[in-house]
């Protein structure tokens, strides 16, 4: 699989429903941290220019940077030492992450909780990557907020989508995406790709949110090893969200769990050692 090739191809024939789904524009404080982060040599002065002309912005960031599975010990008492301690890269797939939770609509009962878990999915990514020392931290953050974009921008074009959602989430066997092909002619996991292509987010981030339902690309050797990481991590952290809420199973982890710790390399006992671990940082945030 060319993961450099347009990550949307399959979809060409349903481009007119595709078109009819509000997909919001990058936010303007993204592009501009992305036009610095693409230029020779970043500026953390820049960066923290551009986090400081947003107030609350700057709070959420100081608040995320000192979670116990940011932070550390170190707390960070101003943006200035947030970049220190975490890295320009870090703190813009951060603020990446809040501008996306302004832009994009989850205000229904439905979704009630739907950034408070998307949030902790991109912190538990982050968690078990430095644990394996697999993937960039910024980019395993990103797409952990990202994967699920597509959900609220569903929920607003479509007035069943809700419905389907909640059959989808019981699919014992196919995979989640699939009945919301059948009834919509697209999936969330589609219209999260073309958000992430449209705002400006890695080739990876993309192919993976397109991908992350999708089982057997964890084992397709022809796809870059940076998405099935970021597939496999899902998984995991999502098996380890399931135990936080109190869930006594979890689907997704059923159909693809055996699978992402083969790709990962690790053991039963190995697994349960770090999704015991990575409770534990959960409890304590």
């Amino acid at each position: 699989m060319n993961t450099v090739a347009d990550p949307l191809p399959q979809f060409d024939q349903v481009d007119a429903l595709i078109k009819s789904i509000r997909i919001p524009p990058r936010p303007s404080l993204l592009a501009d941290m992305q036009r610095e982060l693409a230029s020779e040599d970043p500026s953390p002065d820049a960066i923290g220019r551009i986090v400081a002309s947003d107030v609350g912005m700057s709070g959420a960031l100081l608040k995320l940077a000192n979670s116990s599975i940011y932070g550390g010990r170190r707390k960070a008492k101003s943006i200035e030492q947030a970049i220190l301690f975490l890295g320009i890269n870090q703190v813009a797939a951060m603020m990446t992450g809040l501008l996306a939770r302004q832009a994009i609509p989850a205000n229904s009962a439905s979704l009630a909780s739907f950034w408070d878990t998307s949030t902790r999915r991109a912190q538990a990514m982050v968690f078990l990557a430095r644990r394996l020392r697999i993937g960039e931290p910024d980019v395993v953050h990103t797409f952990g907020l990202f994967c699920d974009t597509g959900v609220p921008l569903l929920i607003e074009r479509f007035a069943d989508y809700a419905a389907t959602y909640a059959a989808a989430s019981l699919e014992a066997e196919r995979p989640f995406t699939a009945l919301e092909e059948e009834r919509h002619q697209t999936s969330h996991a589609a219209v999260g790709c073309l958000l992430a292509r449209n705002w400006g987010l890695s080739g990876d981030v993309g192919w993976a949110i397109l991908h992350h339902h999708d089982v057997g690309v964890l084992g397709d050797e022809a796809t870059s090893g940076a998405v099935r990481s970021l597939v496999a991590l899902s998984l995991l952290a999502e098996h380890a969200l399931c135990r936080y809420q109190g869930h006594a199973e979890s689907l997704e982890w059923n159909k693809g769990g055996a699978a992402a710790c083969a790709y990962l390399g690790l053991s039963d006992d190995e697994t349960a050692e770090l999704l015991d671990e990575l409770a534990e940082a959960l409890h304590e945030e």
